[in-house]
This record gives C-alpha cells, structure tokens and sequence, in this order.
C-alpha cells in the first residue's frame, strides 16, 4: 500500500515515480455536467444539485507511479467509461510524496488543477482553508454517509463541512509473535482494553533481549528520514497517548506547552531511551522482523500481507502502549476532493461514487492492503470479521482509539517540524526537550506567518 498520509508506508508503501511527467502537467479542459448521487442530500453547499447535462470531461490526477494501486484505479477507470456515456474519465498519474504535493500547490496557483484531486488525508484542512477544493456534503446520499467509517468521516471534514472521501483507511499496532511471548512467558493483549503500558512495554522488550533476540523492536527507523510523514504517522500516538500533543488542540494557534510539554517530552524520551539501550532496530534494514532480528513491529496494515506469509497460523496484531492515558493509534489515508474548478461537481461525483461502490472498494483495498472504507465493503474481507486477523484495525477506527492528525491548515508545517525531530531525537540521540523546542519554534513561526490561519481563508 501507498502508506498511509503522506505515504506513511515503510518501503514497500512507496511507488515509483510516475512515467511520463511531461504530461502530467497538461490537463484536459473540464466542460459542463453534472450527476452522480441520485439519493437525498444535506444541502449545505451546491457542489452537486444531481444534474449531467451533455457529456462531461473529467480529469483526475492520482499519486503513484506503476504499482497494484495504479493498476487497480486505470481498471476502475476503463470500466467506468466502458459502463456509461454520460461522463468520461482521464486519470494522470504524478510522483507520490514531496514532488506531488509541489506539483499540487504549483499547479493551484497557475489555476491548473484537474477536476477530482487525490491527497494525503491531513493535507484535506489546508487544500480546503485556501479554498482549492469544495465541500461536498450534498453529493452524498444519507446511505452512503452513514455506511462510512466514521474516521473517513472525520478526517474528511473541516470546519463542519466535509471536503473529501477515501475508499479506504489505515491501520498501526505491533506485529507479534504469540510462539515466542508464550515461551518467554509475555502475556499477549486481547484488545485495547488491555494494552501494556510503557513499562511494562520496556520490561518486555528487555525479555525479549536476553531471550536472544539481538534488536526485539523494528519501529521503522529505516524510514524515519527528515521529512517523512511516517515519522508524525507512526509515533504522533506516543505523544497522544502520554496526554501530549502536536498542538494546542482547542485554538490551533500554538504548539508552545503541547509539543514540548512535559507529557511529550517524557514520552519521547522514553522511545529514546529504548535506542539508548539497543532495544530497537537502528534502522539499518526493513526486514528485521521478517529475518528474525526482532520479534516485535511497530508498523501498520500494509506489512500484514508479507509477515503473514512468513509466519503463517504465528502473527498478531496488537495495540500501540499505553503511555498514560489509554492507547492511541493513527488513522487516514490518501482521499479524493473535488476542486473548486468549472467542472460540473456532479459529473465528478458520478466517478467518485463509482469508486465507493462496495465492490470497488474491495476491489482497491485486495490491491493495496488498506482497510475499506465503508461498512458494507468491510463485510466483503474476512480479515476485518469478528475474530478475523485484522479486525484490530476495524476496531480502532470505529471505538475512538484512532485519532486524526491535527485537522488544522497548519498541518503540513506540523508534520515538517515533527518529522524533522523525530529522527534527531531517535537516531542522532539529540536533547529530546530542546528538539521539540525547536520544532514549536518552526511551527508557531509558521502560525504567526499566516495570522493563525483565520477561519474564514487566506
């Protein structure tokens, strides 16, 4: 899978850039129509009013280069066209992360954005402040808004509004062994009722280390590059979980107190201790659970499918520690807005409900591994049913365990900022109080830098 947010992916969430940029930068000219849900609507906004008139041109840009996922959506596509007259689809695909989000921002303000936009799901809050995509309440029927996860519903909306859909989410926990906690005598959680707790976290780990495995936590280090949205995916948890957080979360309006409170520091020093101690993977490879190093992995959904495969009928899922406050755990993946462009936002909506039609879910989700966004798609795996393998993911996502990145336009400067810190703090061992001083320094300059981000736009 496209990892989560940002491509939260360890390795093999990434994508090849995509071929062809040259033309990815010349779009196709939306033209009028309309259509799409025919269901009853919340009319808080006209995006959609449930008309096509003509045929209507749409254009689509998308993150990834050749993969599963790629190949899945041209599918979706050609049978989408082949299935009707009334809208026609062309999709341009463009490099996933940093270039595409450069691409995105450069073409807004050329005013060359395509019709239906894919993007990291916290990025939703600044495309919609600055008014690069439309709120899209009344093109969903009531049906269709309550099958929803209520996290795709939630990270989806801003200000009350929602501005975009997924078809489908994520899921983070801790990938055992149940052989070898039972024989070092590791009792296994059942659920995130009864997670471990920090401490107990510790202690187990150095179990796990005289028990002879060299490195017994793989937390992704190998991919905590500066800059990378694992970083601020993957660990964002700890510092919620200690009762911390990326920001003030009631104003948005600094990060002074939250970020480098007493709470995140103690919990990102304990990550940091765990490095000071050889407990974890120091990030030198992304195989270290599948090669046996470790015995614990701090990951998410998309590792299942080849840890499964390694350790058939030996592999659990369980929840992130408890830090203080309960355990906590990350959500969203990429999603689809509708641009604030001419194009008739029914004519776009007719392709996204396609796309969110159960069985296409399925069908993304089978190609990506990522958890389908709507209840009735969910029933269509096995894994997600009661009892299933992963059905911790379906758990957190709907119980209030998972939590979305902050829904602020000032996100992609607190991620920067984050991310940055994480890998000082974890691999160059650097002060954890003053490394976060210096990420609330970057962040509230930010926030000073556009007024605090007024809620009625730039």
């Amino acid at each position: 899978m496209k990892a989560p947010l940002g491509d939260v992916g360890r390795g093999r969430g990434r994508r090849a850039l995509a071929a062809g940029l040259v033309a990815a930068a010349l779009l196709l000219a939306a033209c009028g129509g309309g259509g799409g849900d025919r269901g009853e609507r919340t009319r808080t906004d006209s995006t959609c009013d449930g008309r096509i008139d003509g045929t209507a041109q749409v254009t689509v840009w998308f993150h990834a280069g050749p993969s599963a996922e790629y190949n899945t959506l041209r599918r979706q596509v050609q049978d989408f066209n082949r299935a009707q007259r009334e809208v026609r689809v062309e999709v341009v695909t463009l490099p996933e992360q940093r270039p595409y989000n450069e691409l995105v921002l450069s073409a807004a303000a050329s005013g060359d954005l395509p019709d239906l936009l894919d993007f990291d799901g916290p990025r939703l809050y600044s495309h919609a402040w600055s008014g690069r995509i439309k709120p899209i309440d009344s093109c969903l029927s009531d049906g269709l808004r309550k099958d929803l996860l209520p996290s795709i519903r939630q990270q989806g909306t801003y200000a009350g509004r929602l501005y975009g859909i997924g078809t489908f989410d994520s899921g983070l926990g801790l990938y055992v062994r149940p052989s070898v906690l039972k024989k070092a005598g590791i009792r296994v959680p059942r659920g995130t009722e009864d997670a471990w707790t920090a401490r107990e976290f510790t202690d187990i780990l150095r179990t796990l280390r005289k028990a002879g495995y060299r490195y017994p936590l793989d937390m992704g280090l190998a991919d905590a590059k500066p800059g990378e949205e694992w970083n601020t995916y993957g660990f964002a948890p700890v510092v919620w979980s200690a009762g911390g957080d990326l920001i003030d979360p009631r104003t948005f309006r600094t990060a002074d107190g939250f970020l480098n409170g007493p709470e995140s520091v103690e919990a990102l020093t304990t990550l940091q201790n765990w490095v000071r101690e050889g407990l974890v993977e120091p990030g030198r490879s992304e195989q270290a659970f599948v090669q046996e190093r470790s015995v614990i992995s701090w990951t998410g959904h998309w590792w299942y499918p080849d840890y499964t495969r390694k350790f058939p009928g030996d592999l659990a899922i369980v929840p992130l520690p408890d830090f203080g406050e309960g355990t906590v755990t990350g959500m969203g993946s990429w999603q689809w807005g509708v641009t604030s462009g001419d194009a008739d936002g029914d004519a776009v909506w007719r392709f996204l409900a396609y796309l969110l039609n159960p069985d296409q879910i399925h069908r993304m989700s089978v190609a990506n591994g990522a958890i389908p966004a709507t209840h009735s798609a969910v029933k269509l795996s096995p894994e997600y049913a009661e009892g299933g393998a992963e059905r911790l993911f379906i758990e957190q996502l709907t119980d209030g365990v998972a939590r979305p990145r902050p829904r602020t336009p000032a996100y992609p400067a607190i991620t920067e900022a984050f991310s940055r810190a994480f890998p000082k703090i974890m691999i160059d061992r650097a002060p954890v109080k003053a490394t976060l001083d210096e990420a609330v320094e970057a962040i509230d300059k930010d926030l000073a830098a556009h007024d605090g981000y007024p809620k009625d736009g730039p």
